[in-house]
């Protein structure tokens, strides 16, 4: 039997998934964080996590770890593949290994491994694609510095700069004031903007803050309905960028979408509508997680079509 392996590695968990050749996957596995390998302590993190998920998805399998090997394996990082793949090839028993981001398995779980674009809004944002011919294209995704514009982050920016007009007397009345002052404890939006420069609030946690100016959207305030119209659009706009790379004017492409920013219905219904205006979109949720994005990878680098089975319902 001829098995094959799916990892996604994130900054918060890593998941592995190992199937046969005929697509049925056998077992499901997790473990740590996996995302930095930079010093001695990282590497050990994510050799642990990594060895962790697969002998977990081999005991589900009835598999033995140490008499293990795949015939291809697909792995994708957060954190950049670069540095992976060396320990990687120490570590795993496989004679094709595919090492990637995060976003090319997003992308392909999306999708189900066709040809398309996905736009993911989480902390921060980017748009990612691949077309027909297996070139690919990505836009946005340049940090909360220089970029992320409709992440979480960015959201959470948007309000507190909102909220900052409205207090110095500069700017339009705006419930995202109160709002954020009652979430965090903080005096005013002054003492608030320097409280996020502290290390007591990571991107993470202020990207968390990005669900205030939602709520107060759907209660009818107008400069938060107005941040996350613009936020929609910028999503929308990455995503036709990437498009316009990959694909001719008119022809068919999957979009798909994930991230917490997007469980906002009335930033999903704006961004909706915004992708369904090009001919050729064809606009709906990921079919399936990265995860089992990444073990479709597996297959495809080893020219294999199937149809994924016994998926674990939390992977779709």
């Amino acid at each position: 039997m001829k098995l094959f392996l799916g990892v996604d590695g994130g900054q918060s968990s890593t998941t592995a998934l190992i199937g046969d050749e005929t697509g049925r996957v056998l077992g499901r596995g997790q473990g740590g964080p996996c995302n930095h390998v930079g010093a001695a302590e990282g590497r050990k993190k994510f050799t642990g996590a990594i060895e962790g998920c697969v002998s977990a998805a081999c005991e589900q399998a009835g598999l033995d770890p140490r008499q293990l090997h795949f015939e291809s394996a697909c792995l994708g990082f957060s954190g950049g593949p670069a540095d992976k793949e060396p320990i990687l090839r120490e570590i795993l028993s496989t004679s094709s290994l595919t090492v990637t981001t995060d976003a090319l398995i997003a992308l392909v779980g999306a999708t189900g491994g066709q040809p398309g674009v996905i736009t993911i809004s989480g902390t921060g944002s980017i748009s990612f694609g691949r077309g027909r011919s297996g070139k690919t294209a990505r836009a946005g995704g340049w940090g909360y510095i220089f970029g992320d514009e409709g992440g979480g982050f960015d959201l959470t920016r948007q309000a507190l700069r909102s909220a900052l007009r409205f207090e110095e007397g500069w700017g339009p009345p705006t419930s995202l004031h109160g709002a954020l002052l009652a979430a965090t404890r903080a005096e005013d939006a002054n003492d608030l903007l320097h409280r996020f420069y502290t290390t007591d609030y990571p991107r993470p946690v202020i990207a968390g803050f990005s669900k205030l100016v939602d709520e107060a959207a759907c209660s009818g305030d107008q400069v938060a309905r107005e941040i996350l119209m613009s936020a929609a659009q910028q999503l929308a706009s990455i995503t036709a960028a990437v498009r316009g790379q990959l694909f001719q004017p008119g022809e068919a492409a999957r979009v798909a979408y994930i991230g917490g920013v997007f469980k906002s219905r009335m930033l999903l219904e704006r961004f909706r509508s915004l992708v369904e205006l090009e001919d050729g979109n064809l606009f709906g949720p990921p079919e399936y997680g990265p995860a089992a994005g990444a073990l479709i990878e597996a297959y495809r680098t080893a020219c294999l079509e199937v149809v994924l089975s016994n998926l674990p319902d939390r992977e779709k």
